[in-house]
């Protein structure tokens, strides 16, 4: 207990405050808006004994508050004020009242002390005011609270960009006793995720491990929301995956998060199994979950799948809201089915309960834009203006871009103008739109004028203007000017993303220069960048172009990691450069398990595959490989593979093929049957042209 001489001493103090902070903690009614003064550094000539008397004195008022608050409380206690002879408490002597209190008053008033100082910069940053009131705790054998003050320099110094320093600090007082714990690693995780600095979490979280201490639901958790956040969603899944090994439950609000950023990034399927996996956990999925659902579903061009969860959706209780339809009438469009959407559309209209809105019109228009069905778009634009609805910056940009793609470029330029007198200032996003469709209309140097044009308004180029102008470079194989504007956009202090350098890859890769090619792929994927499936055809076709098959395959094993899923043209690539190497066998797995994946080949790919076998006098082989085709296929590719192979004066295998085209299709084409015949005629088989005749006329009759 505070001693009398010093509770008279602090009676005779009746100065004006100079600052007042009040602060309390979760576990005490702690209340130091009494104390009021401002720290300052100590001047250098104070001397020992008076210092020590600051620290007496404090020590004193600390004591005196904190019993006082603990039972006299009522919100009405007088201001207690402090100055001592007009000199001041500093960081040093902070430590000393701190370690002082904790030895001889105990614990908690130790740390009501410490939460009041760490209102002032000149404690709350001070490292080692932390440790020595933890270290002071460690030894009181009060290791919660101990952990509590870490916890407390770790969000604080986060503030001011110390994170990794605190971190260290943390880890380091294991020599010092302190037991780490899932609580306070979970909170360093937490600190690191909010600021976006995954890495740092997950070296923690790798500590765990090393420490012996178990990471607990919360620690996954926090890796795949931190994950999903900053958009790199292979690792969300990663971690995620992880967690449900564990046996860890994942909550809803986590599931909706993950669902919504999954279907953002084309990670459908995996959102899909989640959206499963929530039921078989007893978890009901909500409205945001049903329409992200759908919302991906539409993204990918899946709207049977989508209109079938609609229709589940509304057995569980759920009505559709007008952001589930407008993403439906979205999907619909950007299937090219508007005809369906309009009729969607009216419903919306016509509905008592929901109207279209802004977004509706706007799906609608952008669909009919993408049609080319420029007057019906301009007709809803009228209707919704009618409606009381202001077209935003993204109705205005839609029908830019409709008109630019017919080049329609004065229409462009009126809307431009509306735009400002309905008070919309047309962004760079807006010139963005014009700019590519003038390039991609060949009118480069009127693309460049415009953006002048914008510049002088005070905007400034964007990634996506970088990314059109490259393109356009490198469309014209001037990969020397694309490299040049990849420079800029990080000497203007912007971010290539992903697009920038898959502009590059593929012309890099059209050029057969594969070592630039690797190194911008190795440059995107140590900048956290996460290629796309675009990115990785672009580099296995060029591979295969080069004759590097085997570096091929290794890059389409790769994908999966990304969460990229190949295609036809990506399968159909590595399937052409295998047969240019003569891996025939190889390239005929690759195509059985394309076939297995319900990805229908392309005829390059079949003609290709077919062609190669029948080189090696397999004809066998080849017919397998079309045998998978549905009949309509089958009969497409054979006659192409008959013409293919009579330009090669192979009619003898022509002749094998055309038997039995004729006897799955009796009106064959009569492109084939000249082409067999003149290389008959060309190679003196007069009787493979009798043979194929009367088995056509008997077919005829």
């Amino acid at each position: 207990m505070v001693s009398l001489l010093s509770l008279l001493h602090l009676r005779r103090l009746h100065l004006q405050p100079q600052h007042t902070l009040s602060l309390t903690t979760t576990h005490n009614a702690l209340f130091f808006r009494q104390l009021s003064y401002t720290p300052r550094v100590v001047d250098s000539q104070i001397t020992s004994s008076s210092s020590q008397s600051v620290v007496r004195t404090v020590c004193s008022l600390v004591c005196q508050s904190y019993y006082q608050q603990q039972t006299h409380f009522r919100g009405t206690h007088p201001r207690l004020t402090l100055s001592i002879n007009s000199r001041y408490l500093s960081p040093e002597q902070a430590i000393t009242v701190v370690a002082s209190l904790a030895d001889e008053a105990g614990s908690m008033v130790a740390l009501s002390f410490f939460y009041w100082a760490i209102g002032f910069v000149e404690f709350r940053y001070f490292m080692r005011f932390y440790i020595v009131l933890a270290t002071s705790l460690i030894e009181n054998d009060n290791l919660e609270r101990a952990h509590e003050v870490m916890q407390s320099m770790v969000r604080n110094f986060a503030e001011i960009g110390k994170l990794k320093e605190a971190v260290n600090m943390v880890i380091e007082m294991k020599n010092q006793g302190l037991v780490l714990s899932t609580e306070t690693l979970n909170c360093v995780v937490g600190v690191a995720t909010e600021m976006g600095l995954v890495e740092i979490a997950e070296n923690v979280f790798d500590e765990m491990s090393d420490t012996g201490v178990s990471p607990n639901s919360s620690s996954f958790k926090l890796m795949v929301i931190a994950y999903c956040r900053v958009g790199r969603i292979a690792e969300a899944d990663r971690w995620l995956s992880a967690m449900l090994e564990r046996g860890f439950l994942v909550d809803n609000a986590t599931c909706t998060l993950i669902i919504s950023r999954f279907c953002e990034n084309s990670y459908v399927n995996r959102a899909f199994w989640l959206f499963g996996k929530m039921r078989e956990m007893g978890l009901t999925p909500n409205m945001i979950n049903f329409t992200s659902m759908i919302n991906g579903l539409c993204k990918r061009g899946s709207i049977k799948q989508a209109f079938e969860l609609l229709d589940e959706m509304v057995r569980k209780g759920w009505k559709p809201n007008i952001y589930t339809h407008t993403t439906l009438i979205d999907g619909l469009c950007k299937k090219g089915w508007t005809e369906k959407a309009f009729r969607l559309f009216l419903k919306l209209v016509r509905s008592d309960k929901y109207k279209p809105n802004v977004y509706t019109y706007t799906a609608m228009i952008n669909g009919y834009c993408k049609e080319d069905k420029l007057h019906r778009a301009e007709m809803l634009l009228t209707r919704m203006e009618e409606q009381g609805l202001v077209p935003n910056t993204n109705t205005y940009a839609v029908l830019i871009n409709g008109h630019c793609k017919v080049g329609n470029f004065n229409k462009a330029y009126e809307l431009m103008d509306e735009m400002g007198k309905n008070g919309f200032t047309p962004n760079i996003c807006t010139y963005n739109t014009i700019v590519d469709g003038l390039c991609k209309k060949g009118r480069v140097q009127e693309a460049y004028k415009l953006l002048e044009r914008g510049f002088k308004h005070g905007l400034q180029a964007d990634i996506v203007t970088y990314n059109i102008l490259m393109s356009e470079h490198c469309k014209e194989t001037d990969t020397r000017q694309a490299l040049v504007f990849l420079s800029k956009i990080l000497k203007v202090g912007l971010t290539p993303d992903m697009h920038s350098y898959t502009t590059l890859i593929s012309a890099f890769c059209r050029q057969k220069k594969m070592k630039e090619s690797q190194q911008l792929f190795n440059d995107a994927v140590r900048l956290g960048l996460v290629p796309t499936k675009k990115t990785y055809t672009s580099m296995i076709n060029g591979y295969c172009r080069d004759g590097d098959t085997s570096l091929a395959v290794k890059l389409f094993q790769r994908m999966g990691a990304h969460g990229c899923v190949p295609d036809s043209i990506t399968y159909g690539a590595l399937i052409s450069g295998l047969c240019k190497e003569s891996k025939l066998d190889e390239a005929h797995r690759l195509y059985a398990a394309m076939i297995d994946k319900g990805i229908s080949p392309c005829e390059v790919t079949r003609l290709t595959l077919a062609y190669e076998y029948c080189k090696k006098d397999k004809s066998a082989t080849a017919m397998a490989v079309l045998d998978s085709l549905d009949k309509k296929l089958w009969i497409r590719t054979v006659n192409t593979l008959v013409r293919k192979l009579c330009s090669e004066k192979k009619v003898n295998m022509a002749a094998l093929f055309l038997h039995k085209l004729v006897d799955k299709d009796q009106i064959v084409n009569h492109i084939t049957i000249a082409a067999f015949m003149t290389a008959c005629y060309d190679s003196n088989k007069y009787a493979l042209v009798s043979d194929i005749s009367e088995k056509i006329s008997k077919g005829i009759g």
